[in-house]
C-alpha cells in the first residue's frame, strides 16, 4: 500500500454516501491517507451543510461524524507552518484555486518535499486536480 495526499472533497464521500463513494472507497485500502490539517473542518462543514438541506439525516450526520473520528486515528496530517502558507499564496496567484484549495495543495506539496513526480494526489475536485496535475502529481478523482 502506497501514501496518497486526500483532498477533503475524497474524504467525505468515505463518510457520507454519495456519487463518488463508490471511487472513494475503492481507493481507500490501496492508499493510506495523508491530509492537510484543517481536513476534518471541511468535513464538518460539508456534514453540516449536507444535514441543513436534508440530504443526510440526523443519524447520517452522526455515523459520518464517528466515520471521521475512526479515518482521523490512521491517517497522517501535514501541519500548517509559514512555509506551507508562502506556498499557498503562491498557489492562489498561480492557479485558480479557492484559498482552502490552494492549502490543500500546498500541504500536499510540503509532504512530497516539493518533489509531487509519482505521488498520489486524491480529489473529486476538478479545479485543484488540474493544479495538481500541473505540478506533477498521478491525480485520481473520485
Amino acid at each position: 500500500m502506497g501514501e496518497a495526499f486526500w483532498d477533503s472533497s475524497a474524504l467525505v464521500p468515505i463518510c457520507v454516501q454519495q456519487q463518488a463513494t463508490p471511487a472513494a472507497l475503492a481507493l481507500n485500502p490501496r492508499y493510506e491517507m495523508v491530509v492537510w490539517w484543517s481536513a476534518p473542518v471541511e468535513m464538518r462543514a460539508a456534514f453540516a451543510r449536507l444535514l441543513r438541506t436534508g440530504l443526510l439525516t440526523q443519524t447520517g450526520h452522526v455515523q459520518a461524524l464517528v466515520m471521521l473520528d475512526n479515518l482521523r486515528s490512521s491517517w497522517w496530517e501535514v501541519e500548517p507552518d509559514e512555509p506551507l502558507r508562502q506556498q499557498a499564496e503562491r498557489l492562489v496567484d498561480r492557479f485558480p484555486l479557492k484559498a482552502a484549495d490552494s492549502q490543500q495543495l500546498a500541504a500536499a506539496l510540503a509532504w512530497c518535499l516539493g518533489k509531487p513526480t509519482g505521488r498520489a494526489f486524491i480529489s473529486g475536485d476538478k479545479q485543484l486536480l488540474d493544479a495538481a496535475r500541473h505540478l506533477g502529481f498521478q491525480t485520481l478523482q473520485v
